[in-house]
């Protein structure tokens, strides 16, 4: 029998031991690791965070100053000679509802179905009155169509009017109009009546008008008279007494009843 050199022998749940607690080392360093360059990246305390979103803020002020100034000297070399930085033209005078307009269009008339119309029994009440959306898809459509000025009802509308239907009853510019309601637009009547054409929500309409009897006529006009934009319901907002507008500021005093902001018309 030949002699055999001796061999170390461990167990194996010895070995496997250590090879987890060598894993564990080492996740537990990088881990650290991670953790300490994520910190000095991303503030995690209230007040650091408040500190990196002020420096962000402070940042993007800047850029929006920079770039003020390159549209104020772009505009100043653009301009004429001699025309006034502040004049504004005609077409914006017109978008804005700035001036009164004039010329041809269309003249759009929705009404809600009267009491001997014809199936009334056999649909919903819902589609027998002039909806908000309907409205809507009418004077989108006209928009869509190339309209330069459109009035609804008496009143001049613009970007920022808004109208809501409430019941049977239409609010516009602090005003409540009855059906029947009437659209007026200008631009050119053939692109304006297409565009209504066109639009699913108004075909939808008109296929209802057929049905049930709602209200629906559109007629060309070579003479529209538009007037100019007039907000009728200015409001003004106030504070209670004795509510904190905002942390840090004085609270109202006796004049707190006193106007604080003034809106125009929705």
């Amino acid at each position: 029998m030949s002699d055999r050199p001796h061999r170390l022998r461990l167990p194996r749940g010895s070995v496997s031991v250590g090879v987890v607690l060598l894993l564990s080392a080492v996740l537990f360093s990088m881990s650290a690791r991670s953790a300490a360059g994520s910190i000095s990246r991303h503030p995690t305390d209230l007040r650091g965070l408040t500190q990196a979103e002020s420096d962000k803020v402070a940042r993007l002020s800047a850029q929006v100053d920079e770039l003020r100034a390159e549209v104020d000297v772009l505009t100043a070399q653009s301009a004429l000679p001699g025309a006034s930085a502040d004049a504004v033209g005609t077409g914006y005078l017109v978008a804005g509802g700035g001036v009164a307009v004039s010329g041809i269009g269309l003249t759009v008339q929705l009404n809600d179905a009267p009491a001997d119309s014809p199936r009334r029994g056999n649909v919903s009440p819902d589609v027998l009155v002039v909806h908000q959306q309907d409205l809507q898809a009418v004077m989108n459509a006209l928009w869509a169509g190339g309209a330069e000025a459109m009035e609804l009802q008496d009143q001049r509308v613009v970007s920022t009017s808004a109208f809501r239907c409430v019941g049977n009853v239409l609010r516009l510019h602090g005003r409540v109009y009855s059906p029947p309601y009437t659209v007026r637009a200008i631009g050119d009547p053939r692109k304006l009546q297409a565009a209504l054409d066109q639009a699913p929500a108004v075909r939808a309409y008109v296929r209802d008008s057929v049905q049930v009897g709602l209200g629906w006529q559109v007629a060309e006009s070579s003479s529209l008279q538009l007037p100019a934009y007039s907000a009728t319901d200015l409001t003004y907002a106030s504070v209670p007494a004795g509510v904190q507008v905002l942390p840090g500021l004085p609270e109202p005093s006796a004049t707190a009843g006193a106007p604080t902001r003034r809106g125009g018309a929705g």
